[in-house]
């Protein structure tokens, strides 16, 4: 059963597609002035995504009037893509002669590099653990931030998800003919469109004095022969019905091979629940489910958010469960409450 304890989302900053002027098949994050967030000094050392992630984590802290957070998780499936190709591309012109290190340090072999830059940045020696698990890498921070503060291992902890698309990489996975091939994507039926983000959270067990959403419960399920009994499962674990949730948002990505998925769920579970999608304004990335929490936050907590996922009612919801999958693989539900 979920633990008593409420835990809150006391404040939440991302980067995204949201707002950029990048057109499908591929979404690339509007970037802000990073020096904003980090010393200019710093910026050249850091490879984009670094910034994203430093950059978010940082505004986030500032929302909550923070200057250390009790522990810092991060989730990341592809980590530092930018530095390891740039090794790479050195190692091969540089014929393995006379490699500066910096850019192998960085990269993907070290994909904790962004949670480590935010512990330097605030000279934070708290926990800090980064999960490397494909698309769950999110929840499963998510998750281990909830251990924690059930624990009472720390008193509130920073959460981010976060993954870029580079150029090599957007193009060794359309060889795998997973996103569209023309920039209408309403006129090609297979694959989806490629995105990227960073977003971060700042979780605790203290009610803030300012409306909040609260994170009831957290699941993830590898390969599920059948999703629809484990949501149903997930409902009744949370002491739910279906008709109790005011809005379903999911990670349709425009892929016909997958998104049918969504419709069975919708058909057999939620047949009267209002539905969403959040992929069409960040695109399809491992850890989008980030930026699915970020989202949602917007629409409980009343901020501004885009209109189209708002129920025809007009009225706010105020449970809303996310349900994503990953190439039918990699499956999650993330309940929050206002």
């Amino acid at each position: 059963m979920p633990a008593l304890m409420n835990i809150y989302l006391h404040a939440a900053a991302a980067i995204s597609p949201l707002g950029s002027v990048s057109t499908p098949p591929r979404l690339r994050c509007a970037e802000p002035d990073y020096t904003a967030f980090i010393d200019p000094r710093l910026i050249r050392r850091m490879s984009r995504v670094v910034k994203m992630g430093t950059a978010a984590a940082i505004a986030c802290l500032r929302e909550a009037g923070l200057e250390q957070p009790g522990a810092i998780l991060t989730g990341t499936t592809y980590g530092c893509l930018e530095d390891t190709e740039q090794f790479l591309h050195k190692l091969v012109a540089q014929n393995e002669e006379m490699l500066a290190p910096t850019a192998f340090i960085q990269s993907t072999h070290t994909h904790n590099t962004i949670g480590g830059q935010i512990a330097l940045m605030l000279q934070c020696h708290a926990y800090n653990n980064t999960f490397v698990h494909r698309a769950f890498s999110f929840e499963h921070a998510l998750l281990d931030a909830m251990l924690l503060l059930r624990e009472n291992e720390a008193p509130n902890a920073l959460v981010g998800g976060l993954d870029e698309i580079t150029d090599s990489l957007y193009h060794v996975l359309s060889r795998f003919d997973l996103y569209k091939k023309t920039a209408d994507a309403g006129y090609d039926p297979e694959g989806t469109v490629a995105g990227e983000g960073a977003a971060f959270f700042l979780l605790s067990p203290e009610k803030p004095a300012e409306p909040a959403a609260q994170l009831l419960d957290v699941a993830t399920f590898y390969k599920p022969p059948n999703i629809v009994a484990q949501v149903k499962a997930f409902l009744h674990k949370n002491n739910l019905n279906a008709p109790d949730i005011d809005l379903l948002l999911w990670g349709k990505n425009g892929d016909s091979r997958y998104d049918g998925l969504y419709d069975t769920l919708a058909e057999q579970v939620f047949s009267r629940t209002p539905a969403a999608g959040f992929k069409q304004l960040c695109g399809e990335y491992p850890t989008a489910s980030a930026f699915a929490v970020w989202l949602t936050m917007q629409i409980l907590t009343g901020k501004e958010g885009p209109q189209v996922l708002l129920p025809e009612s007009g009225i706010l919801p105020k449970k809303i469960l996310i349900y994503n999958h990953f190439y039918n693989i990699h499956h999650s539900l993330i309940l929050l409450n206002l």
